[in-house]
């Protein structure tokens, strides 16, 4: 198992510099600048803006100067909240985004697997057949049609919980985006956990052990729930990175103060050290999110970490 969490760690600085490679290419060389809707700037003052935050070098020496930054963990200066630094402003939105993803994963996995075994075990009668349909629908809705959906319902018609804005202390806030987070990914655990159930249930060797009499509730979680679980483990990666993106859009949807919002507005005004510095956190968490998937996956599979 070691041997596993070593090999997998030491992919992740690797892919980490490909990411902040390709991005800063790809957001300096998009068309536009950080400062051209301030119209009102001459070309003198804009040169002189340009000349501060060293956007008038050549591009590769803007990359090395970025990358001997971010050896110091120093994301540089947002170019247009200048009141703060990029590390400051992802510090303030950061715990608010992950406490939402977390717990979106958390809320997609007590739903979504007790369904998908349900589901399984009554197999072609109501359950199964609810189950199909809502995860249906759960995966066919994104979540910018589903947010304002129960925003509707549950905010405005019902009153029960708040449609937007956020105050610390106050989890009702949370209630909506992370059920609208959570939604699609539940709708998919399900549906895996029910065909990687049933096709472990079909397998001969669970019909030897019916056939020597072990009963259907002990063949059920002694036997059958460990292999099944591997598909949903694989998925759980995806999943991170679907909730870690979907999270953008849920911030924009109830108002919440995440790291999200810095991102889009970074990307609107062109303000490269924030666009860098929220896609460096994205990808890393996600990639340490895969791995914590990858270390699970060998943990139900022993031969993975022969392999």
């Amino acid at each position: 198992m070691l041997k596993l969490a070593l090999r997998r760690m030491a992919a992740i600085l690797p892919t980490l510099f490909v990411i902040i490679s390709l991005s800063f290419a790809i957001i300096r060389l998009a068309p536009g600048g950080p400062f051209d809707q301030e119209e009102t700037l001459s070309p003198a003052v804009r040169a002189n803006l340009e000349r501060s935050y060293g956007l008038n070098e050549p591009l590769g020496v803007q990359y090395l100067r970025y990358l001997g930054g971010l050896l110091h963990g120093d994301f540089g200066p947002s170019l247009t909240q200048r009141d703060f630094s990029v590390g400051e402003l992802i510090a303030r939105g950061l715990p608010l985004s992950a406490t939402l993803g977390l717990a979106a994963i958390g809320v997609a996995l007590l739903a979504g697997l007790p369904l998908g075994i349900a589901a399984a075990v009554w197999r072609s009668r109501g359950m199964d057949l609810s189950v199909a349909a809502c995860a249906a629908l759960g995966i066919a809705l994104p979540s910018f049609v589903v947010g304002p959906l129960l925003a509707l319902v549950f905010g405005v018609h019902l009153r029960w919980l708040p449609v937007g804005g956020f105050e610390a202390g106050a989890p009702r806030f949370l209630v909506l985006p992370v059920l609208t987070l959570a939604l699609p990914v539940a709708a998919y655990l399900a549906r895996l956990m029910r065909a990687s159930l049933l096709e472990v249930l079909r397998a001969p060797y669970m019909r030897s052990a019916r056939a020597r009499g072990i009963g259907a509730t002990r063949l059920l979680w002694r036997h059958a729930l460990r292999p099944a679980l591997l598909p949903v483990v694989s998925y759980l990666g995806p999943a991170a990175a679907f909730v870690i993106t979907g999270s953008l859009v849920v911030e924009e949807v109830f108002g919440l103060p995440g790291s999200g919002r810095f991102l889009v507005q970074g990307a609107i005004n062109r303000d490269y050290p924030l666009v860098m510095g929220m896609v460096i956190v994205y990808g890393a968490l996600t990639l340490i999110l895969n791995l914590l998937a990858d270390l699970a996956y060998g943990w139900l599979d022993p031969g993975t970490r022969r392999d």
